[in-house]
């Protein structure tokens, strides 16, 4: 009886044993080898990329890798941390070489051109021979997500550098063995690859929207173009982001803005031909901002600056009818499929994936993503080595993974088949031309045997990236040297005096709207006349000139003032509207 009360107890503990999962075989322990990842890319992505590049790299090179990641916020939180870190290091750097170090030292290494002062110069080419940990380092092999804006300030600032130094890529990377394409430098206007970023991945923005809550408002006609979020039915129903906080969220009100660029230039009679004549023309010439060579028609630049207003003042409206600005863009097309926000602005990723799970088995989404119609370009998100990469050769590696077959299969494959993802469905655009249909019998071979493993019709023309980016050109003239500027206007103008603009807007509404209220509309679209006058030109020559914080006051200042002017404005035309319709006898009811 002893023995097997004695044999039970041994397998009562044995049973973790038992049935205890094998670890994986890649499975990292101490003392492998690892490296450092600054990301704004979510879990599901930092988890999937993370086992597939460490059995990639055990199967080539024969060790696991382990990926520490470091998420600290949204590209720009990243690029604030890079900046300081970088100046930190530099600075202990350069003193304990003996070298003198200004009290300015961090603003001069990290310019984007070279200063013209000849100690200023020397620091600043000293700093960007150094690309060693034992010499400037973050501590951070690589930056990987986010827009190509912010990775391309990365690169002028000195923060990045070439992943493969003065070597050509390898082979099968961005070119084929036959010369082929693989992935575009760059596609629609947009720069999907730079000397020292990479495209790994597309998006592209949109509108998301609930269809019961359009029901609700008295909405019949879904809205699938920008300007059609500042319908004044929206009042109180419009869920956005702070581009402050996100850098997809700043390139998705740079593609609003852009479009209506674009739609004034084509409204002034300009053809696309003649667009990229002038453009060139104006690039060539290498004038200052705004001045155009006497072969560009002086109504052309006139057009690109009043659609740039009209943008503006776009996105004025939309705030107006903002619930919130809320500092995550994921959180937008969750409210919509909740119907707390009848609609809103979406990363297109993030709209399908919450349509998808808010539909019920067997019924009609609840939440529909749309692209606008000419509304938007496909824009990169790159990876980037960092200056001084403690682990820059497993680092590279991964870079060429993410870039590699293997690699753009986890953004679009299903759970589960050969070569994709784990456990998340990313559903992400890759990069890579073979992902799509092709005109190219090859590369159409390689698409027809991904098409069943795809968790999107990547061949549906509204999905399809590489033909939406055909459609939208984008000119980076317009507004890309906008960018930094336009985030902080739209925090000074729809934010930080966003009180003072719905009341100033739901006056105006209350009252007969923007038509029968002209006055009030003069006060609400004002742009700042301080520090200096704010137009399309000035957004160029003088913003960075001034302490930033400055235009922030001073701008939240303006923009409250003359909201509270405009919500004046608005009440007294109401006042006289009711008074002359009780002096004349006539209801105000019937009178309207």
């Amino acid at each position: 009886m002893k023995i097997i009360i004695v044999l039970l107890a041994l397998g009562i503990l044995a049973l973790p044993f038992l049935f205890r999962q094998a670890e994986p075989h890649h499975a990292w322990k101490t003392g492998d080898p690892e490296i450092v990842i600054v990301t704004p890319h979510n879990e599901a992505i930092r988890q999937e990329f993370a086992t597939a590049f460490s059995a990639w790299h055990q199967q080539r090179f024969g060790t696991v890798i382990r990926i520490d990641w470091r998420v600290i916020g949204g590209t720009t939180e990243i690029m604030r941390y890079l900046v300081s870190e970088y100046g930190r290091s530099a600075n202990c750097f350069f003193r304990q070489h003996g070298t003198p170090w200004p009290t300015d030292g961090a603003d001069v290494i990290l310019a984007p051109t070279c200063p013209v002062e000849r100690p200023a110069q020397r620091l600043w080419k000293e700093f960007r021979t150094r690309d060693s940990p034992q010499a400037i380092t973050c501590q951070i092999d690589l930056f990987f997500g986010g827009g190509t804006y912010d990775h391309d300030k990365a690169q002028k600032r000195g923060l990045t550098v070439p992943a493969w130094g003065t070597n050509a890529p390898p082979e099968g990377l961005f070119t084929d063995a036959k010369g082929r394409t693989l992935i575009p430098r760059v596609m629609g206007g947009e720069r999907w690859y730079g000397r020292a970023f990479y495209g790994t991945v597309l998006s592209g923005f949109g509108i998301c929207y609930n269809r019961d809550r359009l029901v609700d408002l008295g909405i019949t006609t879904p809205p699938t173009t920008w300007e059609a979020l500042a319908d004044p039915r929206y009042v109180g129903q419009l869920g956005l982001a702070d581009p402050t906080k996100s850098g997809s969220v700043a390139k998705a009100f740079e593609m609003l803005i852009h479009a209506q660029c674009a739609k004034a230039v084509a409204a002034a009679g300009f053809t696309r031909d003649q667009i990229r004549i002038y453009e060139a023309a104006i690039t060539a010439a290498g004038l200052p901002a705004g001045d155009c060579p006497r072969s560009v028609p002086p109504g052309y630049q006139q057009a690109i600056e009043t659609g740039w207003l009209k943008g503006i003042n776009l996105l004025r409206r939309m705030g107006a009818n903002a619930i919130y600005f809320n500092d995550s863009a994921s959180k937008i097309p969750v409210d919509v499929s909740m119907g707390i926000a009848a609609a809103g602005i979406a990363i297109d990723f993030m709209g399908r994936f919450q349509s998808e799970m808010s539909t019920p088995p067997g019924r009609q989404p609840v939440m529909t993503y749309v692209n606008p119609i000419a509304g938007t370009s496909m824009n990169a998100d790159p990876i980037s080595l960092l200056r001084g990469a403690p682990h820059r050769e497993i680092a590279v590696r991964f870079i060429e993974f993410t870039l590699s077959e293997e690699g753009q299969r986890l953004w679009n494959y299903r759970p589960g088949t050969p070569g994709g993802p784990q456990r998340f469905a990313l559903r992400r655009l890759p990069i890579r031309r073979t992902f799509y249909p092709s005109e190219d019998p090859e590369f159409q071979a390689v698409f027809e045997s991904r098409r069943s493993h795809l968790s999107d019709p990547l061949w549906q023309p509204d999905v399809d990236a590489y033909r939406l980016a055909e459609e939208f050109f984008y000119e980076p003239r317009w507004t890309a040297t906008h960018f930094g500027l336009q985030r902080d206007l739209v925090r000074c103008m729809c934010m930080d005096s966003g009180d003072e603009l719905k009341r100033a807007w739901r006056s105006i509404l209350a009252h007969g709207g923007p038509e029968k209220n002209p006055h009030a509309m003069a006060f609400l679209e004002a742009l700042p006349d301080t520090p200096y006058p704010l137009t399309w030109r000035h957004a160029i020559t003088d913003y960075t000139r001034i302490p930033r914080m400055d235009i922030l006051r001073l701008w939240t200042a303006f923009f409250r003032n003359h909201y509270q002017q405009a919500e004046a404005a608005a009440d007294l035309h109401g006042a006289e509207s009711r008074r002359s319709s009780s002096d004349s006898g006539t209801p105000v009811s019937e009178k309207r």
